[in-house]
């Protein structure tokens, strides 16, 4: 009896010690990987009539960021809005136009991969880099003020019609970037809380924000915001050489 009392005591201090050197083994390594981001744009890009009348000139440009209803594998529904749907009209804008399509019906916009879409349009064009415009509807608004958090010294200008705004981030927006904000009173896919409190934070910090508000419009406040030509002649206004 004595007997197997010892035995039985020695196979739990075995027991144990194997625990404890299992718990013992757990480790912290330091560690680097490199990931690769690839992202398959098709996308749009206009030329407006003087760019080839003017060769030794630069023109600003435009990058336009549709909303989530246009997401997918045609290009064409890129024209249902914005100043594609007016270039199909016939409308002249007097700077280049980069429309690109996200891929992705139900995900965001790569914004690390658009920006590298925009900067290789830019290298390979007549573009002046002080005036790189951005605007925005919808899923593509939220994707422009991402753009202008992460790439803060990109963009002389913004335009955000009806987007998700990070205002915890508004303090990361270079305060040279004019901004204008269009957002209808009764949307209901993002309410209009999200433009007045991220136009709010940016002006208590002295930004120099616009906003207009669209009574009784839901959300389609696009249609009213890129129907505003005071919108274009605003645009063409800015430039990060005239702020420096």
């Amino acid at each position: 009896m004595l007997k197997t009392r010892i035995l039985v005591l020695l196979l739990i201090l075995v027991l144990f010690a194997q625990g404890c050197a299992s718990q013992s083994s757990s480790r912290l390594i330091d560690a680097r990987q490199e990931t690769v981001t690839k992202e398959n744009f098709d996308y749009y890009l206009y030329y407006p009539e003087e760019y080839e009348d003017e060769p030794d000139k630069k023109f600003p440009l435009l990058l336009f960021l549709h909303g989530g209803g246009e997401s997918g594998d045609s290009l064409v529904t890129v024209k249902r809005n914005g100043p594609p749907k007016l270039i199909a009209r016939g409308k002249k804008f007097p700077f280049l136009i980069l429309a690109p399509q996200n891929p992705h019906r139900k995900k965001w916009w790569n914004t690390r991969a658009l920006a590298q879409l925009l900067d290789t349009i830019v290298e390979n064009n007549r573009i002046d880099k002080n005036r790189l415009l951005l605007t925005g509807l919808s899923r593509g608004g939220g994707a422009a003020w991402e753009m202008a958090v992460q790439y803060p010294e990109k963009f002389a200008a913004l335009a955000i019609v009806c987007g998700m705004a990070p205002a915890p981030y508004a303090a990361w927006i270079d305060k040279k970037t004019s901004i204008w904000v269009f957002h209808g009173t009764e949307d209901e896919s993002i309410p209009i809380s999200e433009s007045e409190e991220m136009v709010g934070k940016l002006k208590s910090m002295g930004y120099d924000v616009r906003f207009t508000k669209y009574p009784g419009v839901g959300h389609d406040s696009w249609v009213q915001a890129y129907n505003t030509e005071e919108l274009y002649e605003w645009l063409m206004q800015q430039s990060r050489e005239n702020l420096n």
